[in-house]
């Protein structure tokens, strides 16, 4: 599309993001950043009205055990797992298909939404949610790769924060659409699945038009990791894997790992609020709003304080945030404190881990060894999911989160002495 490549290649962005000049500031963020952040802005509102009703809509509307919810939402949160590093080889092959294979993700997970109206049983469900997962782990390597590719390494916290802050944003009008079409359709689920839809579609067309095609200029050098000579490494799956003998790389690995074990889905957080507080079922599709804004106000400025203090710290800091979120709801503390503890949890974290992982690989194979990382982290989601079900069909909701703030304090002191060095 003509549209896209007259925005030339993210690396010549990065290139210009590092030119001193009173437009320096401005032009940290890349016309790539942007345009990926609009697409990751609309096609959140897609899934962010699906995400918003859908608890209620399995364990109400058709009657789901949390054990059965459990393995819905871990199939929803960590299928992606499985297609994480074939979506980033294949991203990296060729010099670089990261649009094209992005592409195929989010269209694979717009068609997901229309499914939806047609599947009532436990089976074809965890079918259609499965691929949808599996859009989204297409795109997602790629997606972070163009980011981080069209980012001087420098300003790359604030990049991924601004991407975050964006995506948020349709995080944030995703529940609220919901509710609202709830309030006024006569079929309210089929009504909001059928939106979703549309939306996603939007999407996937602002991203034929508007992101680059290619992530490396033809001249691009190559660099064996993030300021460090020696031969370019070619991308196979082989070398990926092989990334793991780098020591930042599987440390980092590790660490998004063992945090991933024992962090209870945001599914499972709002129907802990909502059975543990009492909020009614009219308002659970809003609850999505206060993590949304509050990761949207802080996404920004905790991507800069990453960039000037250390990733690390930050990275770790927001886990000691959802720490405090669980002791709040054993405690029955109040709703909006949860909720902003858990978006704060979100905006130390997702970015900033995604900026910390790029200082570490080369950028050859950037988007597989993102893919390497988020691959672990939601692995270890998917199996936090189905036990944290598990555990509250057998021992209460109560038990069930007492277990979850233990194993978050254990994983959280184990990855302090896991500190890579990239992460600085």
């Amino acid at each position: 599309m003509y549209v896209a490549d007259s925005r030339g290649t993210p690396e010549a962005e990065a290139r210009s993001a590092k030119r001193p000049g009173p437009r320096s500031r401005a032009a940290a963020i890349a016309p790539t950043v942007v345009a990926l952040g609009t697409v990751s802005l609309i096609t959140d509102v897609s899934s962010e009205m699906v995400t918003a009703v859908l608890p209620l809509y399995l364990v109400t509307g058709l009657g789901l055990t949390p054990l059965g919810f459990g393995l819905l939402d871990g199939v929803y949160n960590g299928f992606s797992a499985l297609v994480r590093l074939v979506g980033g080889h294949l991203a990296d092959r060729g010099g670089g298909r990261h649009k094209t294979v992005a592409a195929v993700g989010y269209g694979l997970s717009a068609l997901c939404k229309p499914a939806l109206l047609a599947v009532h049983s436990l089976p074809l469900i965890g079918a259609v949610l499965a691929a949808d997962r599996t859009g989204k782990g297409l795109r997602t390597a790629p997606r972070d790769a163009l980011i981080s590719l069209s980012t001087a390494p420098e300003a790359r916290g604030r990049a991924f924060g601004v991407h975050r802050a964006m995506d948020t944003t349709g995080a944030l009008l995703g529940p609220l659409a919901a509710f609202l079409i709830l309030r006024q359709a006569a079929d309210g689920y089929n009504a909001v699945f059928t939106v979703s839809f549309c939306v996603a579609a939007v999407g996937v067309l602002v991203l034929l038009l508007f992101v680059p095609g290619r992530a490396l200029a033809p001249s691009a050098p190559s660099a064996s990791a993030e300021g460090d000579g020696g031969a370019a490494p070619v991308p196979s799956l082989r070398a990926a894997l092989a990334l793991l003998r780098r020591r930042d790389v599987r440390r980092l690995t590790m660490c998004a790992l063992l945090l991933g074990l024992a962090t209870v889905s945001d599914a499972f957080v709002y129907l802990l609020l909502q059975h543990r507080l009492g909020v009614p079922d009219r308002w659970f599709a809003l609850l999505p709003l206060g993590t949304a804004a509050t990761f949207l106000t802080l996404a920004v400025p905790l991507g800069r304080l990453a960039d000037r203090l250390g990733r690390w710290r930050v990275f770790l800091g927001g886990h000691l945030a959802l720490l405090a979120a669980y002791g709040l709801l054993l405690a029955h503390g109040p709703v909006y404190a949860v909720l902003v503890l858990h978006g704060a949890f979100y905006a130390a974290t997702d970015g900033v881990l995604m900026a910390a992982a790029s200082g570490a690989v080369p950028p050859e194979l950037r988007a597989s060894g993102l893919a390497i990382v988020q691959t672990g982290q939601a692995a270890a989601r998917f199996a936090a999911s189905i036990a944290f079900g598990a555990a509250w069909t057998a021992w209460g909701d109560r038990t069930a989160l007492v277990t979850a703030a233990v194993a978050l304090a254990v994983c959280a002191a184990t990855a302090t002495g896991l500190r890579p060095e990239a992460t600085t």
